[in-house]
């Protein structure tokens, strides 16, 4: 399955993983990578340039396949802006096959000298927006790919609210790039679909960790087998809107507390105890799924079992080969009603 994601980065199949703080680690990236899709390494899970840098060699010990490092360029207190740029300068010093930023632009929030610096190193550039004119901004600026989320992502949807199914087409109209549509993503007729529209492959993140690799608790398995697509929300537009982010997260307990301090008009020191990055990273481990932020998309509903890494790209693989030979069939019959001749 050949398309100019492929190409690009290498892999076998126009599959990427998302970034997955807490979860996305060298040997759920390699398994991904091995699989034949693009696993993701994200710099998140790290707290310096020398664990990243560790993290790479662990996993160019574990696969010889590509893979991604993510990096979310947004305003963090554990991450702060001088952190993110020694991570992008490891990926360039490490020479890895590409780079996901997911947020604000490289040019602007890191410096203009940084895409060069990755350019020059030969590391691909993938940015992940959420609109038409933040991914003609990535052409414009010099970005190697782009992948546009519709709202229907775990994280951190654009509070435009629009689906994937209408961005996919309109930013493959505007952009001369490789497209990957996000969102919805989570089997081999998604994938399908996303091709049908002109991408030139997807990234999914709620799918992987639904895998026996992702490491998390068994209760989280069973979780997300269990929900369905409305049992997600969109919180902290009164906090994110100055980015023009909102957070998309499993809808639970702490969700519920959020939202009633969002009424309340609660600010950051409100919300932080609640919906802090450690919160999650315990309740993957200890399985309690109503403790915490845990950003989930609406593909969940699309969920119902927890196959092996390799067992779920071959499924998509195969499924999504069968959707598109069975569409191909659909649209060339001779029964056609603007092939029927003429009998007036």
């Amino acid at each position: 399955m050949k398309t100019r994601m492929t190409e690009l980065f290498g892999c076998r199949y126009p599959i990427q993983c998302g970034g997955m703080l807490w979860i996305a680690k060298p040997s759920l990236a390699a398994a991904i990578s091995n699989a034949g899709a693009l696993g993701n390494l994200t710099s998140g899970n790290y707290n310096s340039a020398d664990e990243l840098r560790a993290a790479i060699d662990e996993t160019r010990q574990l696969t010889s396949a590509p893979f991604i490092v993510n990096i979310t360029t947004m305003p963090s207190i554990r991450l702060p802006v001088e952190l993110l740029q020694a991570f992008f300068r490891v990926c360039c010093e490490k020479k890895v096959c590409a780079m996901e930023i997911a947020g604000a632009p490289v040019d602007r929030f890191l410096g203009p000298e940084f895409l060069p610096m990755a350019h020059e190193a030969g590391v691909k550039v993938l940015h992940k927006v959420g609109t038409v004119k933040h991914a003609v901004h990535a052409q414009k600026v010099g970005y190697d790919a782009v992948t546009i989320a519709g709202f229907e992502e775990g994280g951190f949807p654009h509070k435009d609210n629009v689906s994937t199914l209408v961005l996919v087409p309109r930013v493959v109209s505007e952009v001369d790039l490789p497209v990957l549509a996000a969102g919805g993503m989570a089997n081999g007729r998604s994938l399908a679909a996303a091709l049908s529209l002109g991408a030139d492959g997807i990234m999914m993140a709620t799918r992987f960790l639904a895998t026996r690799e992702s490491e998390v608790h068994p209760n989280i398995h069973k979780v997300l087998m269990e929900k369905q697509e409305y049992d997600t929300s969109l919180n902290l537009q009164s906090l994110l809107s100055g980015f023009g982010l909102q957070v998309r997260a499993l809808s639970n307990a702490i969700m519920k507390k959020v939202e009633e301090v969002e009424k309340a008009g609660g600010d950051l020191t409100d919300l932080l105890p609640l919906i802090s990055g450690e919160r999650a990273r315990a309740v993957w481990k200890e399985g309690n799924a109503e403790e915490a932020m845990l950003t989930i998309g609406q593909s969940v509903g699309l969920i119902d079992d927890i196959p092996s890494v390799s067992e779920l790209i071959e499924r998509m693989i195969m499924e999504a080969r069968e959707t598109i030979h069975k569409t191909h069939g659909l649209l060339n019959t001779d029964d056609e009603p603007w092939k029927q001749k003429s009998t007036a």
